[in-house]
């Protein structure tokens, strides 16, 4: 069954205020008008004033007296405890914004190419855990021209990445980070690893677990081979899947080139299962930046997860 209080709409249509809510939260904790008045910081006529307004909106009773106090109907009582409530949320929505305004809360999208995603970004996301606890990501792990097309379509803030291949530089804004060196990995127990010298000729007569073609993991250790006088590896797999690349060398005698921040975690700690070669064939992948779109403004959030990311050594 509708009340009085429904019937003829809302609240807030018929003049319900900030003040009133205010009024109406003192009241329920003070039960004296005077001292509600003092709280809200207006004087005692207004206070009753207000609260005649109340009782107006609402059609009903809020308050009747009581010796030098007051005490609230169950009416006024239903609206004092919702007001407190109204008013918590508020600045609960103050607090918020604020801390957004601040970089303190939000939520970030950003995108790496597997290196500086073990080397900055993950240790950035440790450090943001404590720094930025309400500020949350989602990482997009991938090659440059993947990132670079996630970037144009609003889809990153920022990625870790080089320029992709096959679009206008003036598209982005890159900060140079770091270059990307390159080690090559088998498993525990194969017969390189029990080597201390290896030449490149060792090397060639294993397959070799390479990224798809076109890819510029692919295309620097062909060239670099080729610089050295030496043939294209033989291989039965081309794959840009890391989770099949460590699949294939922990379960036969296949050589993989890998970024060194990926190495080193997959050869030691607890997710040891792969062994660096001690060989330097001078693999490197050039040079990496952090990558926006030109003229862009970060949120104030991403902004200070960047800051966090760029303040890794790498």
């Amino acid at each position: 069954m509708q009340t009085t209080v429904n019937a003829n709409g809302s609240l807030f249509r018929r003049g319900l205020k900030l003040a009133h809510l205010r009024l109406m939260a003192a009241l329920g904790e003070t039960c004296a008008i005077g001292v509600a008045a003092a709280r809200v910081g207006i004087t005692q006529p207004a206070a009753s004033r207000l609260l005649g307004e109340i009782e107006e909106i609402i059609g009903r009773p809020a308050h009747t007296r009581a010796g030098r106090g007051i005490v609230l109907t169950p009416e006024g009582d239903i609206l004092a405890r919702r007001a407190v409530r109204a008013l918590a949320e508020l600045g609960a929505a103050e607090r918020e914004m604020s801390e957004m305004g601040r970089g303190l809360s939000g939520h970030v999208r950003l995108g790496a190419v597997t290196g500086p995603a073990l080397d900055r970004v993950l240790p950035a996301l440790r450090a943001a855990r404590v720094a930025l606890p309400n500020v949350t990501a989602d990482v997009v792990v991938a090659p440059s021209d993947p990132l670079g097309d996630l970037l144009l379509a609003g889809r990153l803030d920022f990625a870790l990445a080089r320029l992709p291949e096959g679009r206008e530089p003036t598209l982005f804004d890159l900060t140079a980070m770091g270059e990307e060196p390159v080690s090559l990995v088998v498993r525990p127990g194969h017969a390189l690893a029990r080597r201390a010298v290896i030449t490149p000729e060792d090397l060639l007569a294993y397959d070799w677990v390479l990224p798809e073609p076109g890819t510029l993991l692919r295309r620097t250790v062909l060239e670099r081979l080729a610089a050295l006088g030496l043939p294209p590896p033989p291989g039965r797999l081309s794959t840009s899947s890391f989770l099949l690349t460590l699949a294939m060398l922990r379960e036969s005698n296949a050589i993989a080139p890998l970024a060194d921040a990926v190495s080193r975690r997959f050869a030691s700690g607890p997710e040891g299962g792969l062994v660096v070669l001690p060989i330097d064939l001078g693999f490197v992948v050039p040079a990496y930046g952090l990558m926006t779109l030109r003229g862009a403004r970060l949120t104030p959030a991403a902004e200070r997860l960047r800051d966090l990311v760029q303040a890794q050594t790498g």
